[in-house]
């Protein structure tokens, strides 16, 4: 989203506020702040290089994209060589998305599910939506999963990010602090 203004065509589920965006900070107190995560451990600056040589982190803030297209469950979205279905997918945000090409399983994720602490906790997040969605990415005959955050993953490991995460939502509705179990496997 920090650079879904420079195009021409801005395609978006209709509950994502990328025409107003919120959070716009590349420092970890900042965003934290912003986000209502100040027990979040973030780390001072969120991004690991500078665009160019005495750039300044601090002065960073999210321009607004207007959407051209809204995007809603079931569309279809026509590459030519391949289609892309539409699955509205809420929890981490009322508006998320994801892509999924049918013919070879592969799943573009975005912000939905990757592998790592899936946040929950952010303005407009919604846990019980996010378990409806778990429940459903596992119902899905993903082969490969192509998330907005670090590297992709098979099947296998999606299905046990799910199962971890719906595990971690009980037990934290049920007033226990069972911490999630995401993270990157070595």
């Amino acid at each position: 989203m920090g650079g879904a203004h420079a195009f021409a065509h801005c395609w978006a589920h209709p509950l994502e506020a990328v025409e107003s965006p919120e959070l716009g900070s590349l420092l970890g107190s900042v965003w934290a702040a912003q986000g209502g995560l100040q027990d979040f451990d973030l780390p001072p600056l969120l991004i690991s290089a500078v665009p160019h040589a005495g750039y300044d982190p601090s002065t960073y803030e999210l321009r607004p994209a207007h959407v051209t297209r809204h995007l809603r469950d079931g569309d279809r979205i026509d590459l030519g060589d391949r289609a892309l279905a539409v699955l509205h997918l809420p929890g981490h945000s009322p508006g998320g998305i994801a892509l999924f090409d049918a013919s070879d399983g592969t799943l573009f994720s975005g912000d939905v599910v990757y592998d790592d602490v899936l946040l929950d906790e952010l303005p407009g997040s919604d846990r019980e939506k996010y378990v409806r969605t778990m429940r459903r990415l596992r119902e899905l005959p993903v082969r490969i999963v192509r998330p907005g955050h670090g590297p992709s993953f098979d099947r296998q490991r999606l299905c046990r990010i799910v199962d971890n995460y719906i595990a971690s939502a009980k037990a934290r509705a049920e007033g226990g602090s069972q911490e999630p179990e995401f993270g990157r496997e070595t």
